[in-house]
């Protein structure tokens, strides 16, 4: 399905019913928003693991501008800035008075800015594998030179740099650094998947905005129940930037996954699922 909000067209899938019958009445399940990682990526990695939340919550599964299904645009336009608005955006054109979200990687960067921005809107905030910081970058380099491969730190270059060529370069960078990023990583099935990357968005994020990004000193306007998930041996997004998240939103619930990459929906699935669920359950 697609949503024609502002200046650009957002490519959004549902599952789940939102209303559902519990115990002699109706009841409104919340909607749970999944923001994607990237910059550039696109939502589909999150099905196999988040449809098993569908009895909690209707998920609702959004590519950012630029990524995935959603409309391409002037690379200048793919901004974190406008992610934040168009899923705003998207909020009132769904017609919902409050949303929870679930962002992973760059997608937690948006709900966090999300959240610090509108949160009179925000139900629940799960936050998994990412940062409130421009600093995860020099830290992910010295992460990278420690424990990375000579054709790793060879492939990561136009990342740092925002310099990546075309589509098969970046997937050719995730097939290399597939290791890093999951503990359980299978080239084989990584190249069954063939997800749609968006070098342009990951480019406009690495060269461009994520070098200012910084939410720290908003965390304790945040209000929403908050979730944040971090894993022990996550290399792009250490696992201190989620125990620094979960100190400064008052009240968050920190959970560090100890077998898990930056994939953490890969690597651990049914904990994952577990953590998540409890959330949901105990703040519903």
């Amino acid at each position: 399905m697609y949503a024609r909000v502002r200046d650009t067209s957002l490519y959004f899938d549902v599952e789940g019913a939102g209303l559902v019958h519990y115990k002699g009445e109706m009841r409104e399940k919340p909607v749970l928003i999944a923001l994607h990682g990237g910059p550039g990526g696109e939502h589909s990695a999150y099905k196999p693991v988040l449809s098993r939340l569908a009895d909690k919550a209707q998920i609702v599964y959004l590519d950012h501008r630029g990524s995935g299904r959603s409309a391409r645009g002037p690379r200048e336009t793919y901004t974190l800035e406008n992610n934040v608005e168009d899923l705003e955006a998207l909020r009132l054109h769904l017609g919902l008075e409050k949303i929870a979200l679930l962002g992973a990687s760059y997608g937690g960067m948006v709900a966090l800015s999300y959240a610090a921005r509108y949160g009179e809107h925000l139900s629940h905030l799960i936050a998994v594998a990412t940062t409130a910081s421009h600093r995860f970058l020099p830290r992910a380099r010295e992460i990278l030179a420690e424990r990375g491969t000579p054709a790793q730190r060879a492939a990561a270059e136009p990342l740092w740099t925002g310099t990546f060529e075309s589509e098969d370069q970046l997937r050719e960078y995730f097939e290399i650094l597939g290791p890093l990023y999951s503990r359980t990583y299978d080239l084989a099935e990584a190249r069954k998947k063939r997800r749609i990357l968006s070098p342009d968005a990951l480019n406009e994020g690495f060269a461009g905005f994520l070098r200012g990004y910084d939410v720290t000193a908003d965390l304790p306007r945040i209000t929403a129940p908050t979730l944040v998930i971090g894993a022990l041996h996550d290399w792009i997004c250490a696992p201190e930037f989620s125990a620094e998240i979960a100190r400064g939103i008052p009240g968050a619930d920190l959970r560090l996954f100890e077998h898990s990459g930056h994939s953490i929906l890969s690597d651990e699935p049914d904990a994952f699922t577990d953590a998540v669920r409890g959330f949901l359950t105990y703040n519903t």
